[in-house]
């Protein structure tokens, strides 16, 4: 801002002040570097703040009340599903595994002998030396005892489930966080967090857009040549390196609103193979909107700030400055279209405006890469 303001009163001051120059001496060229204004197709890309998300998270808790016997992994280390990561006492577990077992196969006896009598007891009724009612109160005892049986077993399958439950293990491939627990530490079931799994390969990206564009949104997504249909190709990098980017594809848009806000929340999936970036982190977001055909741009340093909006000054054949409003679309990769106030083979000055004024003589400055003076018009 203060850099904008900073060239608008240079500007006006160049372009009010009075003349210093001895009459009949002309002022010497103000040397300047240039560059050309040319048409190439120039992509609209929206650019937001994200933030990395894992693809999967678990805060892992036991299933059970116990002591923690030992923990088995390390700080930060990469698992695999299914690796054993705490292991707690097993003592108790393993007494009501035997219990279950032991009262499973009383049962079992008992079924066994109330069968038998139950046989028995019908071959006497037949030769009439017992009642019908007996037998029915022989058959009541069967289906009692046979009943305790399947509640004992179903207790045996509950014991051998919770002695199960003391080996914690990943439920997917990922990396485990910090250790929260020591040996000898009481849990709770389901309630100590005993460590955090988060799945990195792939890896979310969340962030939130401007409602304005959301029709926008909604275009580029269902647009077929981007190899994606129902995604956004997006382009993700970090905060001050633009050196290293990471491609993905926005395929979640939320279903509302923020009202508080005003965005709407998308998420971009990333390989993320090397696992370069991390959940958590603040990252840079690009969205191709559109691309405009056949735009005039210029390099983003031509485009100054001055009290009425957007300009630049433009290099004339006679070498002087113009100076010219500008209507900025876009701007991408270091360049900016513009749909007014040049015109593609003109020459922009990119460095030097601060001495700059209407009507300025200027000299073009080595390592510049407009068209030279000499030439153009030709």
């Amino acid at each position: 801002m203060l850099t904008a303001l900073g060239l608008g009163a240079s500007y006006w001051y160049l372009t009010h002040r009075p003349a210093e120059t001895a009459p009949g001496k002309e002022p010497p060229p103000v040397p300047v570097r240039l560059s050309r204004a040319v048409v190439e197709n120039m992509p609209v890309i929206l650019e937001v703040i994200g933030r990395g998300e894992a693809y999967e998270s678990v805060s892992l808790k036991s299933r059970v009340d116990g002591q923690v016997a030992a923990v088995v992994f390390t700080e930060g280390q990469h698992v695999r599903q299914g690796d054993e990561l705490i292991r707690l006492d097993k003592v108790d577990f393993t007494l009501r595994l035997r219990q279950a077992e032991a009262n499973v196969a009383r049962d079992e006896a008992q079924l066994g002998k109330a069968r038998a009598d139950t046989t028995r007891y019908m071959a006497l009724r037949d030769r009439g030396f017992v009642s019908e009612e007996k037998v029915n109160e022989m058959r009541t005892s069967e289906a009692v005892v046979g009943a305790a049986l399947r509640a004992d077993r179903a207790a045996l399958d509950l014991a051998r489930s919770q002695l199960s439950y003391t080996s914690l293990r990943a439920p997917f491939a990922g990396v485990v966080g910090a250790r929260l627990v020591s040996p000898g530490a009481a849990v709770k079931a389901n309630d100590t967090v005993l460590a955090v799994i988060n799945r990195v390969r792939p890896l979310y990206v969340s962030f939130s857009v401007p409602e304005k564009h959301l029709p926008r949104l909604r275009a580029a997504m269902a647009q077929e040549d981007s190899g994606c249909r129902g995604c956004l190709k997006v382009s993700v990098g970090l905060p001050g390196d633009r050196t290293r980017q990471f491609e993905g594809e926005a395929r979640f848009i939320d279903n509302a609103v923020d009202v508080a806000t005003g965005t709407i929340q998308l998420k971009a999936v990333l390989d993320n193979r090397n696992e370069a970036l991390t959940p958590g982190q603040f990252l840079n977001v690009g969205l191709t909107l559109d691309t405009l055909r056949a735009a005039v741009v210029v390099p983003n340093e031509a485009v100054q700030q001055g009290p009425d909006g957007p300009l630049v000054f433009v290099v004339n054949a006679q070498r002087t400055v113009e100076v010219r409003k500008v209507e900025v679309v876009t701007s991408s990769g270091g360049l900016t279209a513009v749909t007014r106030g040049v015109q593609a083979g003109e020459n922009v000055v990119t460095d030097g405006h601060l001495r700059l004024s209407p009507g300025a003589t200027v000299q073009a400055k080595e390592g510049a890469t407009g068209v030279p003076l000499a030439e153009q018009g030709k």
